[in-house]
C-alpha cells in the first residue's frame, strides 16, 4: 500500500482544542507541530498568546515558537519562508507536518502561491513611502494616478494596504493590479491569487457553539489571569515597552506589542504599583479584563468569517483542500467526534484510501475577495464601500436610513422653494 503524507492544518478559535488535537495527531503518526501564529514567534508572553506549555512541547517537536527577540519584526513573508523550509524538510524525512493556526493569512501564504499582502510587508526602511507625511486621502491619489485598477479596490483611508500597493510597485516596477491579475489568471489561480501549493493537504476546523465557545474565551481569560498574565504583562512592559512609551514610539500593532492583551491592559500598564492598588487602578483592571474577554470573542468571530470566505465560499472558484469540521462543543465527547474523526481521516490520506468522512460543503457569503469587490459611494452618508458584503450591511443600517431621509427631506424643501 502506498503512502503519501498530506499537510495538515488545524484552525479554530483560542480555546477549541488546537494544540489537544495537534499532539494526539503528532504522537499518533509520529508528527511534528509548526506553529502558524504570528505572535508565538516571538519570546515571552507565553500566556497572553496561548503557547504549548514546556511540558506540551516535550510531547512532539514544535516549530516557530520563541524564536525572535520582541525588538524583531516577523512579516508575513518571513514566516512563509521559514515554514515553507520546515515543510519541505520534513517531507524530505517523511514526517507529518502538523501546522496549528493562528494567524489566518499566515496560513493563506503557506497553502497559495500567492502575493502577500501584510500591510507594510514590504515596506523597507529605506522606502519612500514608510515615513510618508502624506494624508491618506494623498497617497491614495497617488495610487489612482499609478495603478488605477487597484486603488479603485481600496479604500481611501486603508493607508496600510494602499502604502503596501504603492511600495510593491516601488520595489518591483510592476503595478500591483498587474501582479495579482497573473496570480488569478494563471492555472490554478482564483480571483484571490495563485494556485494551490500542497495538492495532498486537509483542513481541520475547530468548530464550536457559539454560547459554549463564548463562555468558555471569557473562562479562558479567567485562567490566565489565575497563572499569572498580570505579571506576565508587568515584567514584559518593565522590560521592553517602558523605554517605548517614555519615547512616545507606542504602536501597538507591530511585532509582538500587537498580541491581543497589551492595548486593553495599557492604562493599568502605565500605573505606578500604589495606583493599581487603589479603588481606581481595580476598576481600570476590572475595564481591561472585560475588554480582553470582548477583544477575544470578536477576534474568534472574525476567525470563523475568514474560515467561512475564504475556504468555504460559493462566491469564490479557488481550490481549497478538503475542509472537515470537528465539533468540540461537548469535551465529555471529545474522543468520539474529534480524536476519532480525524485520526481516521488522516489514515486514509496516508493510505490514499478512501475517507470515511465527508468534508464541508461550499456555503453562499456576502464577502468576496478585494479583487473582486466593487466601490460604493452613498451619497447619503457622503461615505465609501468596498464590497457587496460592506455595502449591503450599510444600506440596511439605521444610520443611512435615517440620514438618506434626512436628505429626501431637504431635496423636497429645495424644490417647493
Amino acid at each position: 500500500m502506498t503512502s503519501k503524507l498530506p499537510l495538515v492544518i488545524i484552525l479554530g478559535a483560542t480555546g477549541s482544542g488546537k494544540t489537544k488535537l495537534s499532539l494526539e495527531l503528532a504522537r499518533k503518526f509520529g508528527g511534528q507541530i509548526i506553529s502558524a501564529d504570528s505572535m508565538q514567534i516571538y519570546k515571552g508572553l507565553d500566556i497572553i498568546t496561548a503557547k504549548a506549555t514546556v511540558e506540551e512541547r516535550q510531547m512532539a517537536p514544535h516549530h516557530l515558537i520563541d524564536e525572535l527577540h520582541p525588538s524583531q519584526s516577523c512579516s508575513v513573508v518571513d514566516f512563509r519562508n521559514r515554514a515553507l523550509s520546515i515543510i519541505d524538510n520534513l517531507f524530505a524525512k517523511n514526517i507529518l507536518p502538523i501546522v496549528v493556526g493562528g494567524t489566518n493569512y499566515y496560513i493563506e501564504s503557506l497553502l497559495w502561491r500567492i502575493l502577500v499582502e501584510e500591510p507594510g510587508a514590504w515596506i523597507e526602511q529605506n522606502s519612500p513611502f514608510e515615513t510618508s507625511q502624506l494624508s491618506n486621502s494623498e497617497l491614495h491619489k497617488l495610487l489612482l494616478e499609478q495603478d488605477p485598477d487597484r486603488a479603485n479596490k481600496l479604500h481611501p483611508n486603508d493607508r496600510r494596504k494602499v502604502l503596501s500597493s504603492l511600495e510593491i510597485l516601488h520595489r518591483k516596477g510592476r503595478k500591483h493590479s498587474d501582479i495579482l491579475l497573473e496570480q488569478q489568471t494563471s492555472e490554478g489561480g482564483s480571483a484571490f491569487g495563485g494556485s494551490l501549493r500542497f495538492k495532498n493537504a486537509l483542513i481541520f476546523w475547530m468548530i464550536c457553539e457559539q454560547a459554549t465557545l463564548d463562555g468558555r474565551l471569557d473562562s479562558r481569560v479567567d485562567q490566565m489571569i489565575e497563572q499569572g498574565l498580570v505579571n506576565e504583562l508587568l515584567d514584559f512592559h518593565r522590560r521592553y515597552n517602558e523605554q517605548r512609551v517614555q519615547n512616545q514610539l507606542v504602536d501597538y500593532t507591530k511585532g509582538i506589542f500587537q498580541s491581543i492583551g497589551f492595548k486593553e491592559f495599557h492604562k493599568y500598564l502605565m500605573l505606578n504599583p500604589e495606583g493599581r492598588a487603589s479603588e481606581i487602578g481595580r476598576q481600570i483592571f476590572a475595564t481591561a479584563v472585560e475588554d480582553l474577554k470582548r477583544v477575544t470573542r470578536r477576534y474568534a468571530k472574525k476567525q470563523r468569517r475568514w474560515i467561512v470566505n475564504r475556504l468555504l465560499s460559493m462566491s469564490s472558484n479557488r481550490e481549497v483542500p478538503p475542509v472537515y469540521s470537528l465539533d468540540t462543543t461537548d469535551v465529555d465527547r471529545w474522543d468520539e467526534c474529534v480524536t476519532q474523526p480525524s485520526v481516521s481521516i488522516v489514515q486514509s490520506f496516508i493510505e490514499s484510501a478512501r475517507c470515511p468522512y465527508a468534508p464541508l460543503a461550499k456555503q453562499e457569503t456576502l464577502g468576496l475577495p478585494i479583487s473582486m469587490a466593487e466601490k460604493h459611494f452613498c451619497n447619503s452618508c457622503e461615505r465609501i464601500f468596498i464590497g457587496k458584503f460592506q455595502w449591503t450591511c450599510h444600506i440596511k443600517s439605521r444610520r443611512h436610513r435615517r440620514l438618506a431621509q434626512k436628505k429626501s427631506k431637504e431635496v423636497k424643501v429645495e424644490c417647493q422653494t
